[in-house]
């Protein structure tokens, strides 16, 4: 593991699998407790360090890891599809994301402004003048999950750098190779020791020390909305940013494209295996389309090819693990025992899951309420937009939707009823780019990524007053 800079090896290993085969990918050192501590006491001095590097030095730093990564692609693309659910080419996009997050985090950094302030405002502040500037925060704790092993964690770690702050990342335990790698990107461009440390490990082993420690000022977590309770009440008067998935909807109304919405719905739900906290779960159509809509989407559907991460030809890897293709297919049969009808998939062969469609799901089943982090999608037919907006809302998740529509009216209605945090019109909820501000409400989280937005809840306004004579 990458500990305050340096890369060392401990007794206890972690044994990193491949999911589509369950093939020993590699071993990780497994930090404890000791680590932890150390990793923080060694960060309080990397965080002085870090705010003491000039702008252009932060820049250079990202700028130079970026290239790092773009001169190495394939090499990171191959740990992400070896040790994750992504298809080689989905991984490709991934990397390509991470160098895009590390390029913006660097154009980021000269933009971290104040302002002035009239204190003449106030009577009685005639002769006072100032201004704020923002400060970085401190030491910031990076708990990241496995769905995004690589751009997820640049995410955190770029904006961090370029807000001056030292940053303590604990990657997935099952996917931890990406996150060394970014470490490795880092180390080459010159990054000061102790700024960044990426310590592999079981959460129960090592998640409370890093949660709890006071010298923590910043938790910043990507994970499931239980675990992020958790980590709530146990990190005391911390700042945290959570992003906490979803159970996204899209709104399909009768002046739409149809087949637009169904090939963007289709990769909306389907991609990487449809473990992506803005996956389409539930789709509400128009009833006066409805059934040209679901044959459209149920063929399309059947046609996603699924298989070798490897293969150029795959669509579609396996689920992160058995054990989450069987819980999806617990989720289904769950459906189907009360009176859902499956209209494609609903097979499992091991870690693999196929495109799943249903309609008629009961609204009491975990699929329409919960997060199904899986290749699975519902649908279901509504007579007008208030309704489906309604459906919409009736969940405790507001992480982003779509809707399809021409009607500009209906689309910028959809902008003000639905509660989320991002809104796509003609397009699904699984669209993103790395500049906008992303997170949701509800149990979907707190707080804002997306680099510029990370960089504003990794840092603090400092408030500067001069009371000059007359």
């Amino acid at each position: 593991m990458f500990l305050a800079g340096e890369w060392v090896e401990r007794d206890k290993y972690l044994e990193v699998y491949n999911p589509q085969d369950n093939s020993l990918v590699a071993s990780v050192s497994a930090a404890n407790e000791k680590d932890v501590l150390h990793a923080i006491e060694e960060a309080i001095e990397g965080a002085e360090v870090a705010a003491n590097m000039s702008v252009h030095e932060r820049i250079s730093i990202l700028d130079s890891a970026a290239n790092w990564i773009k001169n190495n692609k394939e090499k990171y693309a191959t740990t992400i599809a070896l040790e994750g659910s992504k298809t080689i080419k989905e991984a490709r996009k991934e990397v390509s994301r991470c160098i895009e997050t590390l390029r913006i985090s660097a154009e980021e950094a000269r933009r971290i402004n104040g302002e002035t302030i009239s204190f003449d405002q106030m009577p009685g502040s005639e002769n006072r003048l100032g201004y704020y500037y923002r400060f970085p925060i401190g030491i910031i704790a990076a708990i990241t999950p496995f769905n995004d092993p690589l751009n997820l964690v640049a995410h955190k770690v770029g904006p961090a750098i370029a807000s001056g702050n030292a940053i303590i990342v604990k990657p997935a335990s099952v996917t931890p190779l990406s996150a060394l790698l970014l470490a490795e990107a880092f180390e080459k461009a010159g990054l000061p020791s102790k700024v960044l440390s990426v310590i592999s490990g079981n959460t129960r082993d090592i998640g409370d020390s890093l949660i709890t420690h006071p010298a923590i000022r910043m938790i910043s977590f990507t994970g499931g909305l239980a675990t992020g309770e958790s980590i709530m009440k146990k990190a005391g008067l911390k700042k945290t940013s959570m992003e906490l998935g979803a159970n996204s909807p899209v709104i399909v109304l009768e002046d739409a494209n149809i087949d637009e919405a169904v090939k963007s719905i289709v990769s909306g739900a389907f991609w990487a295996a449809g473990q992506n906290c803005l996956s389409v779960q539930r789709i509400y159509i128009q009833e006066e389309i409805y059934q040209d809509f679901t044959e459209k989407f149920v063929n399309r559907a059947k046609q996603y090819r699924v298989g070798d991460k490897f293969s150029e030809e795959t669509d579609m890897g396996p689920m992160i693990s058995e054990k989450e293709a069987q819980r999806i297919e617990s989720w289904v049969n769950e459906a189907l025992e009360n009176g859902a009808n499956l209209l494609c998939g609903g097979v499992r062969k091991g870690a693999f899951y196929y495109p799943t469609v249903l309609d008629n799901v009961p609204l009491d089943c975990k699929l329409v309420n919960e997060e199904v982090f899986g290749p699975v999608v519902t649908l279901q037919s509504v007579s007008n937009l208030d309704i489906a907006i309604k459906k919409s809302n009736d969940v405790n998740f507001g992480l982003q939707a779509g809707i399809f529509t021409n009607n500009i009216e209906n689309a910028l209605k959809a902008v003000q009823k639905l509660n989320v945090g991002g809104i796509m019109i003609n397009d699904s909820s699984d669209y993103r780019i790395d500049a906008m501000p992303f997170g949701g409400i509800k149990g979907s989280g707190i707080g804002r990524e997306g680099v510029k937005f990370a960089i504003q809840e990794m840092t603090e306004p400092k408030v500067v007053c001069f009371k000059v004579s007359n």
